[in-house]
């Protein structure tokens, strides 16, 4: 059996600035050559490999080197796709194998960087207890990616061990890393599939399930307008849940501040939350600041497309600090509160929102109304 070797999360050892919760950046792996696990399997030199899609130019095996039941070889070719590689083995049966072509060897992946395990001393290498890393700093911490990648320990091989951070906001390099193994639970947890899906259960509840996710500043009006919607889905005889970013930081989010990076796992938690919900048939209300883009395009990653809804509840600054129901905007000019939105710390405005909300002009009322008719028109409401 001729399999090639995935992992999906590796650990990483990390220097340059990085920050432990790094706004989503992407990891760039060199991989320079492919590994397959194939017994008395042999390639000849410069055999070609076969039924390109997607790419043109010629590929070929540059280099073969058969170390016990392993094969290793390296494909050229002038740009990235797929193509199939003939395996012959030694009792003269040939083999196919599917393979993918990444030009000048590089994969990129969204990648999550867990807290820090460590800090290293560069001078006695003593490990140190650290939250972040400053510019030169090294550290040891987790890698946690949206897709399988191909690597090896950079110990065994530079091409396949060695990572590159890049923030996908700034495109700047923050940190580059020597990958070191994969973690074990990457291996052993699989995805289980059940009979019972989110089809049936939305189908049971006669609509269509999906998230309506509100965005804006602190006194926009979300959770109000949020709350009304739902009542006007709940007096249809739809099935909703509405998550509130002031209740969920009660329970599942009490061990979060308001730093960036909390911020972003804040976030992170809240639409995976949402996803289980929609998974169950639901029809989703997130209320939450949510103040980064990046964050926010990650929620919608998670979903179908047409089941993300982002509502932008615009108001400006001087309007929502009029308001300060919770007073939250006078701590925040005192001092007193930290990385508050809108003071010191930034609200990136939705780019391409489906629903767009001027609070200065429509009532609360109003706005929940655009709401409910955009999930109608949207088929989310089924015959209700």
């Amino acid at each position: 059996m001729v399999k090639r070797r995935w992992f999906g999360r590796g650990a990483a050892l990390l220097s340059g600035g990085l920050v432990a919760g790094l706004l989503l950046p992407a990891v760039t792996a060199h991989a320079a050559a492919t590994r397959y696990e194939a017994e008395n399997a042999t390639i000849s030199q410069g055999a070609v490999a076969s039924n390109h899609t997607g790419f043109s130019g010629t590929g070929f095996v540059d280099y073969t080197n058969v170390t016990g039941s392993y094969v290793e070889f390296t494909v050229n070719a002038s740009s990235a796709g797929t193509a199939t590689l003939s395996l012959r083995y030694a009792n003269g049966t040939t083999v196919n194998r599917p393979m993918t072509i990444t030009v000048n060897g590089t994969t990129i992946a969204t990648a999550t960087v867990a807290p820090l395990k460590y800090k290293v001393n560069v001078d006695t290498l003593e490990h140190t207890a650290a939250e972040r890393l400053q510019l030169n700093d090294i550290g040891v911490c987790e890698l946690q990616l949206d897709r399988p990648v191909v690597f090896e320990s950079y110990a065994e091989n530079r091409d396949l061990g060695g990572v590159i951070l890049i923030d996908r906001l700034t495109n700047h390099t923050v940190g580059a890393g020597l990958l070191h193994f994969a973690l074990r639970r990457s291996a052993n947890v699989r995805p289980q599939v059940f009979d019972v899906n989110k089809q049936v259960r939305s189908s049971q509840k006669g609509q269509r399930a999906g998230v309506v996710w509100l965005t804006g500043l602190s006194g926009a009006g979300k959770s109000t307008i949020a709350n009304l919607a739902e009542e006007k889905l709940v007096a249809r005889g739809r099935h909703t849940y509405l998550l509130d970013g002031d209740n969920v930081r009660r329970g599942l989010n009490k061990d979060l501040g308001f730093t960036e990076q909390d911020r972003v796992e804040n976030i992170r938690r809240v639409a995976e939350v949402a996803r289980l919900m929609v998974d169950a048939g639901l029809i989703v209300l997130v209320a939450f600041i949510s103040p980064f883009r990046a964050e926010r395009r990650t929620a919608r990653d998670l979903f179908e497309p047409g089941e993300f809804v982002e509502v932008y509840v615009a108001t400006p600054i001087a309007v929502a600090e009029a308001r300060d129901p919770k007073g939250l905007y006078k701590k925040a000019r005192r001092g007193d509160l930290k990385n508050f939105t809108g003071i010191d710390s930034p609200y990136e405005t939705p780019e391409a929102p489906e629903i767009h909300i001027d609070t200065t002009q429509l009532t609360s009322e109003a706005a929940a109304d655009m709401i409910v008719a955009y999930l109608a028109d949207g088929g989310f409401l089924g015959g209700g």
